[in-house]
């Protein structure tokens, strides 16, 4: 049952990542708005940048906990929950996204650490969001 909640929150993450992307998608435009003839300050451009920067470290978060989600979907499932985990240990070391092919962790210890990489992604959101509002918020002064 724990590892289908963690499937379950880890999924949560896809909602992050579209808030996210919405985020960074407007900062473009604006950063591109120099393009079709607009002015736009220096400081509104370093804002542009973190934004999208935070945006780029976001996709790189919402991924890891895309796969992760994926995984423990599956694994939830599993009828030999064992084999299964050696078999994950080893296709991901086989593809060069795990140092070893053995893993001395129990599912106890993955789940935590897959949470962990969630708070990371939420936190890269709320980043984004704080600087947007700051940005928002002191635009008539950048202006």
């Amino acid at each position: 049952m724990k590892m289908m909640v963690v499937a379950s929150l880890l999924g949560r993450g896809a909602q992050l990542e579209r808030l996210s992307d919405g985020i960074s998608l407007l900062a473009l435009a604006y950063g591109l708005a120099p393009l079709l003839g607009a002015s736009l300050q220096p400081l509104a451009s370093l804002l542009c940048a973190v934004l999208l920067a935070l945006g780029v470290l976001h996709k790189y978060w919402a991924m890891r906990v895309a796969l992760d989600a994926d995984l423990f979907s599956r694994l939830d499932s599993s009828s030999d929950l064992s084999a299964d985990t050696q078999a994950l240990d080893q296709a991901l070391f086989d593809l060069r996204l795990k140092a070893g092919a053995q893993d001395t962790r129990d599912w106890p210890a993955r789940s935590k650490a897959a949470l962990a990489l969630l708070r990371r992604q939420a936190l890269c959101l709320g980043l984004q969001v704080l600087l947007t509002l700051a940005t928002l918020l002191t635009m008539p002064l950048i202006g």
